[in-house]
């Protein structure tokens, strides 16, 4: 049964929400719970997730939805508890004993006297006047929102440029502020290696990978996926150089981005170039010409921007080694290979970049790809619930979200797609990526160990797993423990994305 129950006058961010319906979801009897604002936008993506009915038709854009279905009226009601518990919870810890809860960004600004950034998880038609308001208060903005217009994107982020502040967003995932991991992010030490980046993976995997090194990160400062159109023209990762160039902690900048603009890109790198600090570009399937133009260093995939910065840092050589450990890696090839039948790659990823890095890599290695964020229009995957020869699906696109958290939150639709691949006789490797920290899954590899082992029965066969963790220890789910579990199921582990992908690549020979 379908059944939605409205909570009145209730908002919440968007990321407890997606914590709250996927601890939730776990309950017996229940197929789908999603739990959103009541918005025009949020009813169209219940609808089209097929539990939308007509009380949550109803919701006013203040109002929250708890829609579900389930198996009976008896599950609909645990499910409400279960949520309104949580809830509570979550406000007996909130607002100071005996205080209201500020009604304004004034009154917010008095309160907490020295802030000097503000987190906004707000409705997107709602975040332009807000932020404004925070804005004309001296505070930096990271804007975890969407649907926020890009003329209000504009108006925001040229305002927060004269006034010398930050507008992170709209729709920033991720940044490490001070050593303060905001949204999804990671525990990393504090160091000398400053971050710019358009999405939120990205800055997980080169800061993770920077902290297994032995590298801090001073600050990542996210920009939301549009700063480098040409509408948005580049203004905060313009703004986040000349922030880190100032910043005395800061030694080395790495900017991170999917390809900008050309127009843009000039724009950025022209900054970059006379920032006065050391400077590491990485545009994923971007120009390396423009940066050498300029002088800068160019890195063609997320980890080798890392390793280009702590090159780059210390005065040395970048390695171009493809594995850490090259010989134990052709031991397990040759020990892995000849068992395996079938002949395609399937990679099912929850990062949005680290699909991206693994096709490009892969692509390297003359191994195409179909995909839903193909390299070329000729490998769009016609449905992307199916795969097809090599296949790399990024499972956090909208397509997949529609009315259910993220998959770094919610693994049912990954592991349902993990036996789905196994049965396929043609599928040879399953290539995963593991995201930990802050809003995460509290234990990835112990919701992935169940579909494997179900995967392999299903399989009958011989099936290799590749994953990587891109995590450190200091995260919630440490990484070394998630790996741990994910090796005694029999995954072959790299300590990269990039290396994963290669590893793959090698098992497909």
């Amino acid at each position: 049964m379908i059944k939605n129950v409205v909570l009145k006058d209730r908002y919440l961010d968007s990321v407890v929400l997606m914590a709250v319906a996927g601890k939730v979801k776990t309950l017996p009897g229940v197929s789908e719970v999603s739990a959103m604002m009541g918005t025009d936008s949020s009813k169209g993506i219940l609808k089209g997730a097929g539990i939308l009915d007509a009380t949550g038709e109803k919701a006013a854009g203040g109002d929250l939805i708890i829609a579900m279905k389930v198996e009976n009226a008896g599950v609909a009601d645990k499910v409400v508890a279960a949520v309104q518990g949580m809830l509570e919870q979550k406000d007996s810890g909130g607002e100071d004993a005996g205080q209201a809860p500020p009604r304004s960004i004034a009154a917010t600004v008095e309160r907490q006297a020295g802030s000097n950034l503000a987190f906004f998880s707000l409705p997107g038609p709602f975040v332009k006047r807000e932020a404004m308001a925070a804005l004309s208060h001296g505070l930096n903005l990271m804007i975890f929102s969407d649907n926020v217009t890009v003329e209000e994107e504009v108006a925001l982020k040229t305002r927060a440029a004269e006034l010398g502040l930050l507008v992170m967003g709209p729709d920033c995932g991720t940044a490490i502020i001070g050593g303060a991991a905001l949204g999804f992010a990671n525990v990393v030490p504090k160091g000398p290696i400053g971050i710019v980046g358009a999405s939120g993976t990205d800055i997980q995997q080169v800061s993770c990978i920077l902290a297994n090194r032995g590298y801090g990160i001073s600050h990542a400062i996210g920009l939301g996926g549009r700063d480098l159109s040409p509408k948005v023209g580049g203004i905060m990762m313009r703004q986040g150089i000349r922030a880190l160039a100032a910043d005395p902690d800061t030694k080395l900048i790495v900017l991170i981005s999917k390809p900008p603009a050309p127009e843009v890109a000039k724009t950025v790198l022209d900054v970059a170039r006379s920032c006065g600090k050391k400077v590491v570009v990485n545009f994923l399937k971007g120009d390396p010409e423009e940066a050498a133009r300029r002088n800068l260093p160019f890195a063609d995939s997320l980890e080798a921007a890392a390793e280009l910065a702590i090159a780059t840092l210390d005065g040395g050589t970048m390695p171009t080694r493809e594995f850490d450990d090259a010989a134990a890696v052709e031991a397990l090839v040759a020990k892995v290979r000849p068992g395996l039948t079938g002949k395609y790659l399937r990679g099912l990823y929850s990062g949005g970049t680290l699909a991206d890095e693994a096709l490009l890599l892969l692509s390297r290695k003359k191994i195409d790809c179909y995909s839903n964020l193909p390299l070329i229009p000729e490998l769009a995957l016609p449905d992307n619930n199916r795969s097809q020869g090599n296949t790399v699906v990024d499972l956090g696109d909208d397509e997949f979200t529609r009315g259910r958290p993220h998959p770094m939150i919610d693994f049912t639709l990954r592991c349902e797609r993990i036996v789905q691949e196994a049965a396929d006789p043609e599928t040879r490797v399953i290539l995963l990526d593991v995201v930990t920290g802050y809003g995460s899954h509290p234990d990835p590899a112990g919701a992935l160990v169940p579909a494997i082992e179900a995967a392999r029965v299903k399989a009958g066969r011989q099936l290799a797993f590749v994953a990587a963790v891109c995590g450190t220890d200091g995260d919630p789910q440490p990484r070394q423990a998630q790996a741990a579990k994910l090796a005694a199921a029999g995954v072959l582990l790299m300590p990269t994305n990039a290396q994963a992908a290669r590893l793959a690549a090698r098992l497909l020979a």
